[in-house]
C-alpha cells in the first residue's frame, strides 16, 4: 500500500476535503506527508504564515488542489472512469454543457446533462455505502442484546462479570489468539465482541500505569501486536481501557484497564504525592508561560492574519506549449496559482486531455511550458460574472490561437448538432 494511499485510507471525510489532518499540533498533508507544526513561522514570497494557514499554502502551491490531487488518483482509487474525470474537472472550473463539451469533444450538450445526471446517482450511491460500511464497521459495537451484552462507550460498564468471563475461558481465548504467548503477536482481530474484550484487557497490560504515551509511541507499542494498529486503538478508547486527550496528542492507561488489570501495584502515597505536586508544577509553568507570551501572541496572530490578506488570488487563461511542434493546449482557472496541478497530472500520466498527455509522455517533460496568456482584470460592479467574464477571455483566446488539428491538442471548435 502507498504511503498516500495510506493516510487517505485512514483521514475523515472532512480531513481530506480540507487536505490535512491535525494531530497534536501538527498538520499532515494527505497529498504527500509533508507537515508543519503549530508554533513556527513559515515564510512564503515575502509573506510569513502560521503552521495551519502555511499547509494550504503548501497544497496550492505542490497539489494544485485537492480536488486535483484526488482527481489525479489512479481509477483504482476513485472507482471513475477518464470521461468522468474529465467532465469533473470541467465541472470543478465552472464550464456549461457546451463549453464542456467543446472541450472534451464528446457527444452533445445533451450528452453532458446525461453525465451530469449519473454522476449525481453515483454520488447518492455513494453516501448509500459509505453508511452502510459505517454501520458494518461498527456492527458489533451495536449488535442485538441476545448476540452480545451491552457495551457503554468508555468501558466503564464492561467488566468479567458484563461478559461473564470465567478464568478458564480467558486463559482458551489467549492461547488460541496468542499461540506464541501473550507477550508475542497476536494472529487476527477478527473475532465476536467477548473475545475482543478478553484480548484487548491482556494488550493493556503492555502499558504502564501513569505513563503518558503520544499517539506514535501507542502505534508503535500496538504494532507489535498486530497489523491493524488503528483498529485496536479505536477499541480501547471505546472501551476505556486507553484515555486520551481530545486532540489525539496524549493518551494513557485508562481506569478501566487500571481496576481490572492483574498484578499491578497500587501507588504508594508518596508516589500519589509526587505526582500531584508534578501536576501542579507543570500547571503554573504553562501559566506563567502563557501570561508571558499571550500578548505577545495574539499580537503576531493579527499580523499574519493581516498579511494573509495581502495574498491575491487571479484568474486568467493560460496555455500548455509543446516547443517541439508548436502545438497548444488552452484552459482557464479561477485561479493561477492552482496551473502547476496540470503539470502534476501530466507527470501522473492522468491529465485530462489525452491527445496531450500522449504527445507528454511521447516528447518528455522539458519539451513543454505552461504559460499565462492573460489574468483577467477584475471588475468592481457587484454585479459582475466573474465566470462568464471567464469564460469570454477563454474562447477569446481560442479563436485567436485556434488550438485545432495541427495546432493544438483540441477537438472539432464545433459543437455537435442536438
Amino acid at each position: 500500500m502507498k504511503a498516500s494511499d495510506s493516510r487517505l485510507q485512514t483521514a475523515s471525510l472532512e480531513e481530506i476535503k480540507r487536505g490535512y489532518v491535525e494531530k497534536a499540533e501538527v498538520y499532515t498533508c494527505v497529498c504527500c506527508g509533508y507537515e508543519t507544526e503549530a508554533g513556527i513561522i513559515y515564510p512564503e514570497e515575502g509573506v510569513l504564515y502560521e503552521a495551519e494557514r502555511y499547509m494550504r499554502v503548501h497544497i496550492e502551491k505542490a497539489h494544485g488542489s485537492v480536488f486535483e490531487y484526488l482527481l489525479a488518483l489512479d481509477k483504482s482509487v476513485t472507482g471513475l472512469s477518464d470521461v468522468q474525470r474529465g467532465l469533473l474537472a470541467q465541472f470543478y472550473e465552472g464550464k456549461k454543457d457546451a463549453e464542456v463539451q467543446q472541450a472534451l469533444g464528446i457527444g452533445s450538450a445533451s450528452t453532458i446533462r446525461n453525465h451530469r445526471f449519473v454522476l449525481k446517482e453515483k454520488e447518492r450511491q455513494a453516501k448509500i455505502l459509505l453508511a452502510l460500511m459505517e454501520l458494518l464497521k461498527n456492527k458489533d459495537l451495536h449488535a442485538p442484546a441476545a448476540w452480545v451484552s451491552p457495551v457503554m462507550k468508555q468501558g466503564h460498564m464492561i467488566d468479567q462479570q458484563t461478559f461473564d468471563i470465567s478464568e478458564a475461558e480467558r486463559e482458551k481465548v489467549l492461547q488460541s489468539y496468542f499461540p506464541e504467548g501473550t507477550k508475542g503477536p497476536l494472529t487476527t482481530f477478527q473475532m465476536k465482541q467477548k473475545h475482543k474484550y478478553i484480548v484487548l484487557m491482556e494488550i493493556a497490560k503492555r502499558f504502564e500505569p501513569r505513563r503518558t504515551y503520544t499517539e506514535k509511541q501507542v502505534n508503535a507499542l500496538l504494532q507489535q501486536v498486530h497489523d491493524d494498529v488503528v483498529e485496536i486503538r479505536r477499541y480501547m478508547v471505546d472501551y476505556g481501557l486507553l484515555e486520551r486527550e481530545p486532540d489525539g496528542s496524549q493518551y494513557w492507561l485508562g481506569s478501566a484497564a487500571e481496576q481490572q488489570g492483574e498484578g499491578q501495584r497500587p501507588a504508594t502515597r508518596a508516589e500519589e504525592a509526587e505526582a500531584r505536586n508534578t501536576e501542579q508544577q507543570a500547571k503554573r509553568h504553562d501559566s506563567e508561560m502563557k501570561a508571558g507570551k499571550g500578548e505577545k501572541d495574539m499580537n503576531r496572530r493579527k499580523e499574519l492574519q493581516e498579511q494573509a490578506k495581502e495574498v491575491k488570488t487571479e484568474a486568467g487563461v493560460y496555455q500548455i506549449r509543446n516547443e517541439r511542434n508548436g502545438k497548444v493546449y488552452i484552459d482557464s482557472t479561477l485561479n493561477l496559482k492552482t496551473v502547476n496541478g496540470q503539470r502534476f497530472m501530466l507527470q501522473m500520466g492522468s491529465h485530462l486531455n489525452r491527445r496531450l498527455q500522449a504527445e507528454w509522455n511521447e516528447y518528455g517533460e522539458s519539451a513543454f511550458v505552461i504559460e499565462v496568456l492573460e489574468v483577467l482584470k477584475k471588475d468592481d460592479n457587484p454585479f459582475a460574472d466573474p465566470k462568464d467574464a471567464l469564460a469570454k477571455c477563454l474562447n477569446s483566446w481560442l479563436e485567436k490561437l485556434e488550438p485545432y488539428g495541427e495546432r493544438g491538442y483540441h477537438g472539432d471548435p464545433k459543437p455537435s448538432a442536438e
